[in-house]
């Protein structure tokens, strides 16, 4: 009896205001973190606005023409002082937190690697490399509008997706062999500059399937706006039975 699956395409929607719906923890928090200071920010310009709507309302010359006159008050002064530097240590110890957990980089069971290139991506997965000659790599082009098949997004599709494991850490190297590129996936929270002749890296955790969609967020020549990033997360049954015929292949 065939199992019956779901899975998301998270991709932007049209007049979108709102996150994706995240697919990591990192994302998550990223979210959390969002909403959090929203709140902060509402109260505060509430409570700006009030204070200009009574000194409007109050030091208007038809109402007060000889207003008193204030040259300072220190209990005010120590107020509007500590005030806004406990509000600023409530944001920085969830910022600081989520901040590491973004650079943590757990022990990884996958090891990808991506180079940006103009106008494509190349992905290496070199746990299973057996020699240079046999190096499971392969090169991912954005699908040109007149090759898409029903379903498939327009300047969001590849030829070549990105298969990854879900519930499993990844660790996820990004370079780049001519410009500056950068792999950026919003519903992973992932965000990482591809510089030519240095190696940064990103971990993932993606804890439900789908396929996640991303772009080159850094402008790098005539085509920057034509070189998307397709994510497939997948069980671990489905990743192993993809690596084998990609090796055989």
């Amino acid at each position: 009896m065939s199992v019956l699956r779901v899975s998301w395409c998270d991709a932007a929607e049209p007049w979108q205001l709102s996150f994706q719906e995240p697919a990591t923890p990192v994302m998550q928090g990223i979210i959390d973190l969002h909403h959090d200071l929203m709140f902060f920010i509402t109260f505060i310009a509430v409570f700006v606005m009030w204070i200009l709507g009574r000194t409007l309302y109050h030091f208007h010359h038809d109402r007060n023409p000889m207003p008193q006159k204030i040259i300072h008050g220190t209990t005010i002064e120590i107020i509007w002082t500590v005030t806004p530097s406990l509000i600023l240590l409530l944001i920085a110890l969830p910022s600081f937190a989520l901040l590491y957990s973004m650079d943590e980089v757990i022990d990884p069971s996958v090891t990808i690697k991506a180079c940006g290139k103009q106008w494509y991506w190349t992905y290496e997965y070199s746990d299973y490399n057996q020699s240079d000659d046999q190096a499971l790599a392969y090169d991912s082009y954005m699908i040109a509008e007149d090759d898409l098949e029903p379903g498939q997004l327009r300047l969001l599709e590849v030829d070549n997706r990105v298969v990854l494991p879900v519930q499993t850490h990844v660790r996820v190297i990004v370079t780049a062999a001519d410009v500056l590129h950068s792999w950026a996936v919003p519903s992973l929270g992932v965000k990482c500059d591809a510089v030519p002749g240095r190696l940064n890296q990103v971990h993932l955790f993606i804890q439900r399937e789908g396929v996640f969609y991303g772009q080159c967020s850094e402008l790098c020549g005539v085509n920057h706006g034509f070189m998307p990033i397709v994510v497939e997360g997948v069980p671990m049954d489905d990743y192993v039975q993809w690596v084998s015929n990609k090796i055989e292949e």
